[in-house]
């Protein structure tokens, strides 16, 4: 059985070294000092932002996918399905599942991709080819970064799931090497294109929320069974980190779309991360209820906090509160809440409507009673939704907003587009991980988030609240 490789210190992301540092004694006097000052890298010589740049015309759009586990093949249909996009090539490191997301294509209808597996490198081998537009990265956490590097030096655009990469060197790394090949890397942040989160995204450009002020978002999702679980996360790859790192790891489902609603990198940015964590007690506990003696996991020592809280400020003096639960029972969250001076708007809220929604906003709504968003979404569906949402619930896995981001990915690819998001809003999303374990190790003192637009952040432009725009014809 193939094992994830030996963890560096610096992939630890501070790990329990994190740990030891707030039982070392960071003194109360620390904890709420002002943050280093932000200062990034300067760019090489000829070296030039990505921000607006659109992508060439591509008559096909091919792609080719590297990693075949429950995502990445699930994946493979929504891409074979979009009008003017064809998948050339797959790669995992089990050539068994390369043979199988083949398969499934052939029975499909669609041409068998070329496949490649059996050893660590076979996605070096795969960027050899000539007939790939596009890389997609579904691999475990602790390949993408490399993954996704490899396939911009090869020359190709890449998407790639959360997250991009773990640490600041290596998002700053995606972001120069993205800038030096000319070629796009972002993430596939499905969540982005939810209806509900787009939908509130074009209340807040049309200012139904007023000013907005505040936003809370992130990713609440029971996962305790499947951490457990010997089949679906190979070796245990995503369990283990709980084992490895106090981060926290997936808040960007959530943050995304409240980013977007504020325009980060768009006019705003994000400045200073504090974070807090409970203590680790829920895979504990789990474990010791549910999982025999003789598992494995009764090796392990979990540090990983069970509720890891980031409270995120902006230039504009809002405030993001993105937070990051897998290890507790609960119901599914991704919170997606946006709060302004003239109201608020609350998803996940149970039964209160069809879209689970609920909104409060001045003047129509009073008696400081929730309305439903019901209304709301269909006066403000996106654009997107409206073309597309049909084929999107028959192509496309968590309620269609996979489909609708490959759609529009190659969409953009075949229209010359500039991309809904790039590497820098990435880069920032992401940073969460990384920071949250400075700011856990020095007891929550607030740490500084890096500006990865270097300046251009000041400068309004299109994201997610695009203009309406036609898929070329499919040759």
């Amino acid at each position: 059985m193939h094992e994830i490789p030996a963890v560096s210190r610096r992939t630890l992301m501070g790990g329990a070294l994190a740990s030891g540092a707030v039982a070392a004694g960071l003194g109360a006097a620390t904890a709420h000092a002002a943050p280093t000052a932000d200062t990034s890298p300067a760019r090489r010589r000829g070296q030039k932002s990505m921000i607006n740049v659109p992508f060439e015309e591509y008559r096909t759009v091919r792609v080719a996918l590297i990693g075949l586990g429950n995502r990445g093949h699930g994946m493979a249909s929504g891409w074979a399905a979009v009008p003017g996009c064809t998948v050339t090539a797959v790669c995992d490191i089990r050539a068994e599942r390369a043979r199988r997301t083949a398969d499934k294509l052939v029975a499909e209808g669609r041409p068998r991709p070329a496949e490649y597996g059996g050893s660590a490198d076979a996605y070096e081998r795969m960027l050899r080819r000539d007939d790939i537009d596009l890389v997609y990265v579904a691999t475990p956490w602790e390949f993408h970064y490399e993954q996704g590097r490899a396939a911009l030096l090869s020359g190709r655009h890449a998407i790639v799931e959360l997250p991009i990469a773990t640490e600041l060197r290596e998002l700053w790394d995606l972001v120069d090497t993205s800038e030096r090949m000319r070629r796009h890397l972002f993430l596939s942040e499905n969540c982005s294109y939810g209806r509900n989160e787009l939908a509130m995204l074009k209340m807040a450009h049309d200012g139904l929320f007023g000013d907005v002020t505040n936003g809370h978002g992130g990713y609440l999702h029971d996962l305790r069974a499947l951490l457990f679980s010997d089949t679906y996360y190979t070796d245990s790859w995503r369990r283990l980190w709980h084992t490895r790192s106090t981060a926290s790891f997936y808040p960007m489902h959530g943050l995304a779309p409240i980013a977007a609603a504020m325009d980060i990198n768009r006019g705003d940015r994000m400045t200073t991360l504090r974070a807090t964590a409970t203590e680790p007690r829920g895979l504990a506990d789990y474990r010791e209820r549910f999982v025999p003696r003789s598992h494995p996991s009764w090796k392990e020592t979990y540090i990983n906090g069970d509720l890891i809280t980031c409270l995120i400020d902006t230039a504009r003096g809002r405030v993001i509160r993105a937070e990051h639960e897998v290890s507790s029972p609960r119901p599914y969250s991704r919170i997606n809440s946006l709060a302004g001076s003239r109201g608020i708007f609350e998803d996940y809220a149970g039964v209160t409507s069809a879209s689970g929604g609920r909104v409060y906003l001045e003047p129509d709504h009073s008696d400081h009673t929730w309305r439903s968003f019901d209304t709301h979404l269909k006066e403000f569906d996106h654009w997107l939704w409206q073309k597309i949402g049909d084929d999107a619930e028959n192509n496309g896995g968590h309620g269609g907003m996979d489909y609708v981001l490959q759609w529009r990915t190659v969409q953009q690819m075949r229209a010359g587009l500039a991309p809904d998001m790039d590497v820098y809003d990435a880069a920032v999303w992401c940073s969460p991980i990384p920071l949250s374990v400075k700011s856990l190790a020095a007891g929550g003192r607030p740490v500084a988030v890096p500006d990865f637009t270097r300046g251009s952040w000041v400068n309004h432009r299109a994201g997610l609240d695009s203009r309406p725009s036609e898929m070329p014809p499919a040759t």
